[in-house]
């Protein structure tokens, strides 16, 4: 049965108030995860304009750094490059530098892919990790409280490129992916389990994705060429956070910054 997905929208000056609007929210939602079930779980995505929000909310004279319940949360990754930790493609190295080294959070509580290990070993791994820590059974995905993901250029989210095998893996929790145009592995939680999770929000800045992310979420469906129409979660509202740059093609806000879109899956 088709699914109608609602696209709520909110639109910030800029890349400043963008990082301080996802700061807050990303604040709000572990909060209301812990008052419902004593935790937080949590998964995160790379990139510049996440890098700014992970160094507001370990920054000590931001309030976002005593709000967020730390010893509470358990932070997991979305997708990695194949590569050591302390490489600068790393993904955990960039959230580390940004955050990890600044905020109370101890080594049981942060769950990174292991980039360094050969690409389908390191799927393994993870899957592995998540079965052990969701506690599940068979074909059971996990469901996280948050992920936070981004867009490229060309649709992609995650690391589910256009036109990649990990685009129809239905089963697994995480996948090993090869990216040919960049001739690069990657490991990524496959689609089914992003939408398993409470809340899914995109954070995306700058007039660079203005283009990609109208047609993205106003235009045609067409999956293998723009993977981030997957994102469908279950609950039926995908949530935008955006730079006035990166909204430019969409429908005007209201006077409150915020847009709503709906579209049938």
């Amino acid at each position: 049965m088709p699914q109608e997905l609602k696209i709520v929208y909110y639109v910030e000056p800029d890349a400043a108030a963008l990082a301080r609007r996802a700061a807050q929210y990303f604040v709000e939602q572990a909060e209301r995860a812990v008052a419902a079930r004593g935790r937080a779980r949590i998964a995160i995505s790379g990139g510049p304009t996440p890098k700014a929000t992970f160094s507001l909310l370990a920054d000590p004279a931001q309030p976002w750094r005593t709000r967020m319940p730390w010893s509470q949360l358990d932070l997991w990754w979305v997708d990695e490059r194949c590569v050591p930790p302390d490489d600068p493609d790393s993904n955990y190295r960039m959230t580390r530098e940004a955050m990890l080294d600044l905020v109370p959070l101890q080594p049981e509580q942060i769950h990174r892919m292991e980039g360094e290990l050969e690409p389908e070993a390191a799927a393994t791994r993870y899957e592995s990790e998540l079965r052990h820590s969701f506690r599940l059974e068979g074909a059971e995905l996990p469901r996280f409280d948050v992920v936070q993901l981004g867009m490229g250029p060309d649709g992609h989210t995650a690391s589910l490129f256009p036109h990649t095998q990990a685009l129809s893996e239905l089963g697994r929790l995480a996948v090993a992916n090869h990216v040919e145009n960049k001739d690069a592995w990657r490991v990524t939680l496959t689609w089914p389990v992003i939408n398993r999770a409470s809340q899914v929000f995109f954070l995306i800045g700058g007039a660079d994705k203005a283009q990609i992310l109208n047609e993205v979420f106003t235009g045609p469906r067409h999956v293998e060429r723009l993977p981030s129409q997957l994102i469908s979660p279950v609950g039926g509202i995908l949530t935008l956070l955006l730079d006035r740059a990166a909204a430019s093609l969409l429908p005007a806000p209201d006077a409150q910054s915020c847009g709503v879109l709906e579209r049938i899956e």
